[in-house]
């Protein structure tokens, strides 16, 4: 009788292996340089991290939700901010406008 050979693999689908980087994280890094002549003209620094979001701010990185592109309350204290600012100088200029009309019936 002939004995059967059996492996014992296991096996991963594409979702297995993105569900585990993601849960993990992963780093790739690399350096681009261009010299001439032992004269560095161009040196470029690659990161690239892949994560899960919840991985991501679990390490403290959350740019995202500071990118105006990116999310919709990231620029919405920057623009409250600035808008009250500009209510604040248009209140000054009306109220400068406003002495120097008095200034000018108090001249004539």
């Amino acid at each position: 009788m002939a004995e059967q050979m059996t492996h014992a693999i296991e096996s991963t689908n594409l979702a297995d292996i993105l569900e585990r980087v993601l849960d993990k994280g992963i780093v790739i890094a690399g350096d681009i340089k261009i010299q001439i002549a032992d004269i560095d003209l161009l040196t470029i620094k690659i990161r690239l991290l892949i994560a899960s979001v919840d991985k991501a701010m679990e390490m403290g990185i959350n740019w995202w939700q500071h990118d105006s592109y990116l999310s919709s309350h990231a620029g919405k204290a920057d623009l409250e901010a600035e808008n009250d600012q500009l209510k604040k100088k248009l209140e000054r200029n009306q109220e400068l406008k406003r002495r120097l009309e008095r200034a000018e019936v108090n001249a004539t």
